[in-house]
């Protein structure tokens, strides 16, 4: 006889649809151990019922949560909570920024088996493009469009994660002398590319909403008068390492300074999980930003994969760039993005990261 399911069904009290509402209760409810591994879930019909929701919303929900390796299915016995693998380091690591970790053994085998199902010999036995295959451009438009930066294909460059993407940007917009401007606490990867190259670095004063636009001014004035070319870097979303994030306004200033001064901005917006309704700076200021992103912050950091919309006339430089100081982007890893981009694991995996931060917050 099959046990009963410990699990009263329920909706978080929020304004999404039902499946949305039924993925966060089962999921907190997993996360805070209120069920354990192996438990038996109930039925969709029964969830359906007592839930007064259709069948097909419940089938979604778990759907999502499979996904997310927090429940797993097996055939002719039922849905059961997936076994959560324990921790047992004693100490938090915060040297390293990285998300929670979301993707379980079973799901990454059912990727495996569905790539090599439809597996294209042309991925692995021919040289892409410098900027990556097309259609994996295309599908990384339609990820960056999820988070509010609406971007072209033939000015996407697929890189090997966002810390090459930006050594292309800095490789464009930084002369042998020039200045880089950035938040007085910055990015360690910053740093060490400008020590690397011999680039100045100078630290622009913060608050809270991160680079304040006026001691940008005073800074880019200080520039000019050296007949040095500066750019700047920034990350307004969750700024690395203060989180600070810049509201709407102080966007528009810090572009508005940029135009002021005519220098180029490299938008580092790995961070950002959509969530925030904030115009990204490079749909701001298109004709100065280089904008940075990755999906090994908001998916996972195995998925070494990022993206550098540079613009327009910018491009032809940046694919150069990309050749001369690196190798293609990992062909398998495009193959992983591009079944996780159309089968929703990506979506699902970044929705959950979101729900999770807002949990421990």
């Amino acid at each position: 006889m099959l046990l009963k399911s410990p699990w009263k069904p329920y909706l978080v009290a929020m304004d999404a649809p039902p499946s949305e509402r039924l993925v966060n209760a089962l999921a907190h409810d997993i996360i805070e151990g209120r069920l354990e591994g192996n438990d038996r879930l109930p039925p969709h019909r029964d969830v359906a019922y007592q839930l007064s929701i259709g069948v097909g919303t419940v089938t979604k929900a778990y759907a999502v949560l499979e996904r997310r390796g927090l429940i797993r299915s097996e055939k002719g016995r039922g849905t059961f909570v997936a076994a959560l693998p324990a921790t047992s380091e004693p100490v938090i690591d915060l040297s390293v920024n990285t998300p929670p970790r979301l993707l379980s053994e079973r799901m990454l085998s059912k990727t495996l088996t569905s790539i090599a199902r439809n597996i294209n010999s042309d991925l692995f036995t021919q040289y892409p493009p410098d900027g990556g295959h097309a259609e994996h451009r295309r599908q990384m438009v339609q990820w960056l469009a999820g988070l509010g930066m609406l971007a072209k294909v033939d000015q996407l460059l697929l890189c090997n994660g966002a810390q090459q993407a930006l050594t292309v940007a800095f490789s464009v917009t930084s002369e042998a002398n020039g200045i880089i401007l950035t938040e007085a606490q910055t990015y360690p990867g910053a740093i060490s590319f400008a020590r690397h190259n011999g680039h100045c670095l100078r630290g622009v004063k913060i608050d809270r909403e991160g680079m304040r636009p006026d001691a940008l001014d005073r800074v880019l004035r200080r520039a000019g008068g050296e007949n040095k070319r500066a750019v700047v870097y920034v990350t307004p979303t969750l700024q690395n390492p203060t989180t600070v994030t810049m509201g709407e306004s102080r966007r528009r200033d810090i572009v508005s300074v940029c135009r002021k001064h005519d220098v180029m901005i490299i938008e580092d917006d790995v961070y950002s999980l959509g969530s925030t309704g904030l115009s990204p700076l490079a749909m701001l200021a298109p004709e100065r930003t280089f904008y940075v992103n990755s999906l090994s912050k908001t998916v996972s950091p195995g998925l070494r994969i990022g993206s550098l919309v540079a613009p327009a006339c910018f491009v032809g430089q940046a694919e150069v760039v990309l050749s001369a100081t690196s190798s293609m982007v990992s062909p398998f890893s495009c193959a992983v993005m591009a079944e996780w981009l159309v089968n929703g694991t990506a979506e699902s995996v970044r929705r959950s990261i979101g729900a999770e931060s807002s949990r421990r917050l």
